[in-house]
């Protein structure tokens, strides 16, 4: 990113391509009482400008854990998350606002009204098993090429993790 107050965690990593930049990231997490929540927004709006940046020379994709609930529709219980990591007004609004620079979520494209289709389930109380879990992963594209998307998905019935992989399908 350019931040080294950012760069020592090792977040992200940015693949350069003839057409467009990829990148995938895992975005800090406020942690229990959002204790981390202040270095998550600085971190929030370094990433934003680096994001505006590259978009300014070539379309991005953009992946990963990125630690946020964006909507109600995207966590299983949303009223009792309510300020908790991943679902404070701070880390939504920050989401928000990377979609209103020029961003679109794949999977909301495609399924704006799609419930129960998380990415992330905690290892306690079966969670999984009764689907009791958040969408906190995503693909992310330039808004210019999101008419070059074709489908996104959520595999929620491969293991091996907390997490299931995403998936984007486009044509560039």
């Amino acid at each position: 990113m350019g931040a080294e107050e950012h760069d020592q965690e090792g977040r992200m990593i940015t693949l350069e391509f003839e057409t467009f930049y990829l990148i995938t990231v895992y975005t800090p997490n406020s942690q229990g009482e959002l204790k981390r929540l202040p270095y998550r927004m600085t971190w929030e709006e370094a990433f934003l400008n680096y994001l505006k940046s590259l978009d300014a020379e070539k379309p991005i994709i953009f992946c990963g854990d990125l630690n946020v609930a964006h909507e109600e529709i995207d966590l299983k219980n949303p009223k009792t998350n309510r300020k908790n990591a991943g679902f404070s007004d701070e880390e939504r609004e920050k989401f928000t606002e990377i979609l209103a620079a020029g961003f679109t979520d794949s999977f909301r494209h495609f399924y704006p009204d799609k419930t129960d289709a998380y990415s992330w389930w905690s290892y306690r109380m079966n969670a999984r098993a009764r689907n009791v879990g958040w969408r906190i992963d995503y693909f992310i594209v330039s808004n210019r090429i999101a008419d070059l998307m074709t489908d996104a998905a959520i595999h929620a019935d491969i293991l091996g993790s907390d997490h299931c992989p995403v998936e984007l399908d486009i044509t560039i």
